[in-house]
């Protein structure tokens, strides 16, 4: 049961809100409505919140400067739904804290794959000592620095393994090709994209049953990678 988890929905469109709630209720979530900014960080200061689902095209201010406000004093996931669909955006909310971008129109079993995986890696954060991942015929355990795919050990570089940790402990997210240059690099040139390129290309090659279509490492186009939080 998922009675006890409370969504908050901020959406000024009044059908597409009421679509969004009752999707999550036919689930069993609790729903908060929001239609405006304040509206919405009034109910994210007063609620103990297990996901936030946000609009950026709000009438009283931008659903990104929302995001800078939240993350300052909590991490409650955060899910933009938008129409907005241009690459910048993306990166820019992805970038300021939300942790998952659906551009509208969406489907709703697209909205709740994507929750379920958010949730998941919300409970995977909760306990810490958790550093086996296991997907598919992929196991990676975090601690032993070891990947097996089909239960044979797949070699990966000292730099690869750092990246797909990091891919793997943010399972289900949109991570950014800054954001990922940033934690394997620690600083980054837009022209490092192309070597992040030729490492992901590279764990590809290792871990996927075909590269060209893989089902644990997806390209965001223009934004970075998501690893996969179910198949």
């Amino acid at each position: 049961m998922n009675s006890s988890k409370l969504f908050l929905v901020v959406e000024d469109d009044k059908q597409i809100r009421s679509f969004i709630s009752f999707s999550l209720k036919t689930q069993d979530y609790k729903i908060i409505e929001a239609s405006t900014g304040e509206e919405a960080l009034s109910a994210i200061t007063s609620n103990n919140l297990e996901v936030i689902i946000l609009d950026l095209g709000l009438p009283d201010m931008d659903g990104l400067d929302i995001i800078k406000r939240v993350r300052k004093f909590s991490q409650t996931p955060i899910i933009v739904v938008s129409g907005r669909d241009q690459d910048k955006e993306k990166i820019d909310a992805l970038d300021f804290g939300a942790d998952d971008y659906i551009t509208k129109p969406f489907s709703v079993n697209e909205l709740l794959a994507r929750i379920r995986v958010i949730l998941r890696h919300s409970a995977k954060e909760e306990s810490s000592n958790i550093t086996l991942y296991k997907i598919g015929d992929l196991e990676i355990n975090i601690s032993n620095h070891t990947v097996f795919k089909k239960e044979i050990e797949i070699h990966l570089t000292p730099m690869e393994f750092d990246i797909i940790k990091i891919l793997v402990n943010n399972c289900g997210k949109v991570l950014t090709h800054s954001y990922l240059l940033k934690q394997v690099w620690g600083s980054y040139l837009e022209s490092d994209t192309q070597s992040l390129r030729v490492f992901m290309a590279n764990i590809r090659r290792k871990i996927e049953d075909d590269p060209t279509n893989p089902k644990y490492i997806i390209t965001e186009v223009g934004i970075g990678y998501r690893f996969v939080g179910e198949l």
